[in-house]
């Protein structure tokens, strides 16, 4: 039977990741009417089902306790992903989409890391799962949205090149 603690866990993960939708689906509409372009779409689908698939498995899987440690990493993670979030701004969305007029970000944590958004949903499937006792979907879904975040950077960096390159001559 799924413990107190993983539930409310879970559901907060939930709750958080609902908010993030809606948050991304606003930023999405704007940034398309004033003419941003989207790119990489094949890889949507497959990350929103990850994703889902993540959850679920979390929530019907039976962990046991809590532990602790892994808990506080996944806050930590988390914590970085907020720092991401405001740092693009109106420009934060779950989906690739750019406007070119627009100079790439290069606050928060965009100084120092291309892609720090990725780097915090490539540690934070593993780590939650390790936070409920399940190691198995810590393996098999960390590999699994490994494969999918190469797909959908590989999209992204040939996307922002030329603006890249723009920007740093």
């Amino acid at each position: 039977m799924l413990g107190d603690a993983a539930r409310v866990v879970i559901l907060l993960v939930a709750v958080q990741r609902l908010a993030e939708l809606v948050l991304a689906h606003r930023n999405t509409a704007r940034l398309l009417a004033a003419g941003g372009v989207e790119h990489g779409r094949a890889h949507y689908p497959v990350i929103v089902a990850l994703h889902a698939s993540w959850l679920a498995t979390l929530a019907v899987a039976a962990p046991g306790p809590v532990d602790g440690v892994w808990l506080a990493v996944f806050l930590v993670l988390q914590a970085a992903r907020i720092w991401v979030v405001m740092s693009l701004g109106r420009f934060w969305t779950t989906r690739i989409i750019t406007l070119p007029r627009e100079p790439l970000i290069r606050r928060g944590p965009y100084r120092w890391i291309r892609h720090p958004n990725y780097g915090v949903v490539l540690l934070e499937i593993p780590v939650l799962a390790l936070a409920l006792g399940l190691p198995w979907a810590a393996l098999g879904f960390g590999v699994a949205n490994a494969a999918v975040l190469a797909w959908r950077i590989r999209a992204e960096d040939r996307v922002l090149s030329d603006r890249r390159r723009v920007a740093s001559g």
